[in-house]
């Protein structure tokens, strides 16, 4: 592992067509210099936010042309950095069992600078809840099947455990995520607005007080052509739970190198990410 790591983050306003959705992708990724980072992390839902028909997209990329999944491996091969993108619609699981219609699973798939798929994270908890918002009510699992498996993927620049969105609500997740040796947490999301600006930076914080880990957070923000809003905020939180970087609104790129001495100085300061379980622990 390094001890630092130069990284770049991605805020998208994803359209819910595909097409649109690469092309403002393709623009900001065409700031990002060869070589210059180590890896790149895409928002969920950042090739097709609200999409009318997940199903369809995820069809195509269990089986047809895949043309986001070879996209995404092009750009990996073509910056010669990790993608860690996102999540986009996929109709099978990651053994190839089809996923059962209408459903399809919200997959995370990291890709390395050569191209090739290194790891795969279905997302495992589902966003079904009723928000004060224009939409109001959001029922993620009419659509979406839930993942299974808990995923750290080894890098040339340290170990990251793979979460989306809604995941965050669950901090035994990330107390896994730990114990299975991540340093840094990926959380790509699409919080509403409402539900953004009530709780996401506290939420990713905690989980990095937590565990003394990394959390960077590539987020969806603004106006959607789908009616949705969402609240941005795209940040890089430290393992002392310090926002190192942030980008309030709007489609744009942060970049920010990790000190990883950082990582063992949290580790070592309050030692309490290292946690027993239960079963070992004494209660007075």
């Amino acid at each position: 592992m390094r001890s630092t790591a130069n990284i770049a983050v991605v805020q998208l306003c994803s359209s819910a067509k595909v097409d649109i959705s690469l092309r403002q992708l393709d623009d900001l990724l065409d700031t990002i210099q060869s070589g210059s980072v180590s890896a790149i992390f895409l928002p969920e839902n950042f090739a097709a936010l609200a999409a009318e028909d997940p199903r369809v997209i995820g069809e195509s990329e269990a089986a047809g042309r895949r043309e986001i999944s070879n996209y995404i491996a092009d750009q990996a091969r073509t910056l010669k950095a990790y993608i860690f993108a996102g999540t986009l619609p996929i109709a099978s699981r990651p053994d190839n069992w089809p996923v059962a219609k209408p459903r399809v699973r919200a997959a995370s798939l990291v890709y390395d600078p050569g191209g090739q798929l290194v790891a795969r994270y279905d997302k495992k908890h589902l966003f079904d809840a009723d928000v004060q918002d224009g939409q109001g009510r959001y029922r993620e699992s009419d659509t979406f099947e839930a993942g299974d498996d808990l995923v750290v993927v080894d890098t040339t620049f340290g170990k990251v455990g793979l979460s989306v969105c809604y995941d965050v609500r669950y901090p035994e997740m990330y107390t896994a995520l730990t114990t299975l040796g991540a340093q840094i947490f990926a959380v790509p999301s699409a919080f509403t607005q409402v539900t953004g600006a009530a709780h996401f930076e506290v939420l990713i914080r905690a989980r990095a007080i937590e565990n003394a880990c990394f959390v960077v957070a590539a987020c969806q923000s603004g106006g959607h052509d789908s009616g949705r809003q969402t609240f941005g905020h795209s940040q890089i939180i430290s393992p002392w739970g310090e926002v190192l970087v942030s980008l309030p609104d709007g489609p744009g790129v942060i970049t920010q190198r990790l000190d990883f001495s950082l990582l063992d100085q949290a580790r070592a300061a309050i030692p309490a990410w290292h946690r027993p379980s239960l079963n070992d622990q004494k209660f007075a």
